[in-house]
């Protein structure tokens, strides 16, 4: 799944642009324009209710055509960027656009179906392709070729509320770091009372096997196995996940009677400060600020508890099938002007986003490394506009972490593990063991249909 508050300021208007989805098809297979210009579709512009980002993604795209006169950018609006209920329908008909947007989770399955162009030979030409995590890039290369750019990267990590942390005489400066001092934590904090949570998790829509997997992945454990091709669920860190849900919910009451809750759930919570802790990237803290009425010096960020590892996604552009040699190298050159260059364009103009009140300085997303990334970091600083030093926790405890990349078939594995995570908060009696082994034997079988 991808983290909610994917793009630095569109976060903003998130709410008010919900409903919008994907609502132009893709013109793949059409080279150039009639005045001779190499013609591309893009697709991920924001939504015309977005009007911050849509002014600056057109503005960029004006640029970039002014500086590429050859090239004609035509884009398409959409927001979420990918409807999961759409996009395969508009692979399987050839609707994409000649560079479309992807999670990282479909990158294997695009081109598996026969829909993505082979970029290998094309990407020395991208001038910071180079400078990109090489973890983050490999994500986009399948047998050896490369068939996409990332864009954006998060990791989960620990959205908390110092000022509850405060009122419950704990260290503001000291977030849990296992799930034990997390349990303990939680309970302090529920003891306030006055409809005080102290941790909260997602149970549905999916949401509840996305987190599932980012605390196994936190405990040592794994989804599925290494050659991807069996459950990896039914195991002593499956259990601890699932018995430390189960015993903060019904033997220390410190999650809420209320359960079967979903992001803009959890977010209400926090935002309102009735909530001491919930698993999210760096993205969902201007969302509690701007749409659920919380502070930016209240919200601090901490590395998964667990110690051993953190879920990764994210996001970038892969290449139509159909696309000409002409096309793919104007989409690179696009690609490296609206987000891949270090301070600048629709992702690092921060000193732009400033001067609009978009937050600036949040720890992620972090896509370089070397001198870009130092460079990024640089001008990121020069401009921030929100308490960094709230981050800092996350940022130090990133470093020792596994970055682990969501499973095969995420969103059908998730479905099968919600059902497991809403079970144990709604269910006193809920047997863990059988529910491990019931989601184990639905995994194989999502596997084994590739």
């Amino acid at each position: 799944m991808r983290s909610t508050g994917f793009r630095r300021s569109f976060v903003m208007l998130m709410a008010s642009s919900v409903a919008l989805t994907a609502t132009a098809c893709g013109s793949s297979g059409d080279d150039d324009a009639a005045n001779g210009k190499t013609r591309i579709t893009v697709n991920c512009e924001p939504p015309k209710s977005a009007k911050t980002d849509r002014s600056f993604f057109d503005a960029d795209v004006a640029a970039f055509e002014k500086a590429n006169p050859d090239i004609d950018v035509v884009t398409h609006d959409a927001f979420p960027c990918q409807d999961p209920k759409t996009f395969d329908a508009k692979l399987a008909g050839g609707q994409m656009e000649d560079v479309f947007y992807t999670y990282f989770t479909d990158a294997k399955h695009v081109v598996d179906v026969n829909q993505a162009a082979d970029i290998t030979s094309y990407v020395k030409d991208l001038k910071s392709y180079g400078t990109i995590q090489q973890q983050l890039r490999d994500i986009y290369t399948v047998d050896g070729k490369i068939y996409g750019v990332p864009r954006t990267g998060y990791s989960m990590g620990l959205i908390y509320n110092k000022a509850l942390f405060e009122k419950a005489g704990l260290d503001p400066d000291k977030p849990p770091a296992t799930w034990e001092e997390l349990r303990a934590d939680a309970k302090k904090i529920a003891a306030l009372g006055k409809g005080t949570v102290g941790y909260a998790d997602y149970s549905a829509q999916n949401q509840g096997g996305w987190h599932f997997t980012a605390e196994l992945y936190s405990q040592g454990g794994n989804v599925v196995s290494e050659d991807g091709k069996k459950a990896a669920v039914d195991t002593p860190e499956g259990k601890a996940v699932l018995q430390n849900l189960k015993d903060m919910r019904w033997s220390d009451n410190s999650m809420g009677s209320k359960q079967l809750l979903v992001i803009n759930d959890v977010q209400q919570m926090m935002g309102s400060g009735k909530l001491g802790m919930y698993l999210s990237a760096p993205d969902n803290i201007p969302i509690l600020v701007k749409e659920k009425g919380g502070n930016y010096n209240d919200l601090a960020l901490a590395p998964m508890p667990g110690g051993k590892g953190t879920l990764i996604g994210g996001d970038g552009y892969m290449f139509n099938k159909k696309d000409t040699p002409a096309q793919i190298k104007a989409g690179l050159k696009w690609l490296d002007h609206m987000f891949l260059t270090p301070g600048k364009g629709f992702l690092g103009d921060y000193a732009r986003a400033k001067q609009n009140d978009a937050p600036v300085g949040l720890p992620e997303p972090r896509l370089f490394t070397g001198a870009a990334d130092a460079k990024d970091q640089q001008v990121k600083k020069a401009n921030a506009n929100v308490p960094v030093e709230n981050y800092q926790p996350f940022l130090d405890g990133n470093q020792g972490l596994q970055m682990k990349i969501e499973p095969p078939q995420a969103q059908q594995i998730y479905s099968v593990l919600d059902a497991a995570v809403s079970a144990v908060l709604t269910k006193k009696d809920a047997d863990i063991d059988q529910l491990l082994e019931d989601a184990s034997g639905k995994i194989d079988s999502i596997l084994a249909r590739g």
